[in-house]
């Protein structure tokens, strides 16, 4: 068990570099809040198993509540981006 999940962080931490190389690389807008809501959504999952690690769920709020902010600003930016804004 212990080994799936240094594998998942080991993922976690994988995607992250690659999300944050198109984040400072991204040609175009689009491409950045792309990379900045895969971002989010690592963050997300990271927290939500270190909640199961730790046998702390308040850490599961966090992530519900990080998860919801991130989304609202994605949509926000991404309407901005549109011009609809």
């Amino acid at each position: 068990m212990e080994y799936i999940i240094y594998l998942a962080f080991a993922l976690m931490t994988l995607g992250i570099i690659f999300a944050a190389i198109r984040f400072i690389k991204g040609p175009t807008a689009g491409d950045r809040v792309v990379a900045l809501d895969t971002l989010t959504t690592i963050s997300v999952s990271a927290l939500v198993l270190l909640a199961a690690i730790f046998q702390r769920f308040i850490y599961v709020d966090v992530a519900l509540v990080y998860g919801v902010l991130g989304f609202i600003g994605v949509i926000v930016i991404a309407r901005y981006l549109e011009g609809a804004l």
